[in-house]
């Protein structure tokens, strides 16, 4: 799974820089795939939409701090455990039921990221 924010996010920020994807973004900042990541040219979000590494995509939430699905490995191959979760002060950092992913691929959206 994916992990998402919840609504009781206090934007304290902490688990921002935690993130070994940089899939954690605060809210209403756009994002994209080759923030933090070694990908170039072009990539295929889950969606099936295929675009430019750096092309800005619009911030899931406005208010409050969200992860990128396309982005999130959990912290599989590099921690235990998510480090969102481990450092919240809320415990807002929980696992998306709406998501539902092997480990095997957690590991390969870490290997596309990290080139």
């Amino acid at each position: 799974m994916a992990i998402i924010i919840t609504d009781e996010c206090i934007n304290c920020g902490a688990c921002e820089p935690e993130c070994p994807n940089n899939a954690i973004y605060e809210g209403g900042i756009d994002w994209s795939i080759s923030d933090g990541t070694n990908v170039q040219g072009s990539y295929v979000l889950e969606d099936g939409k295929e675009v430019t590494v750096d092309a800005r995509q619009d911030a899931i939430e406005e208010d409050y701090y969200f992860i990128v699905p396309d982005k999130c490995t959990e912290c599989v191959g590099f921690h235990e455990e998510p480090q969102c979760a481990a450092v919240c002060p809320v415990d807002c950092c929980l696992p998306d039921p709406d998501r539902e992913e092997t480990e095997d691929v957690l590991l390969a959206r870490k290997e596309k990221l990290h080139i």
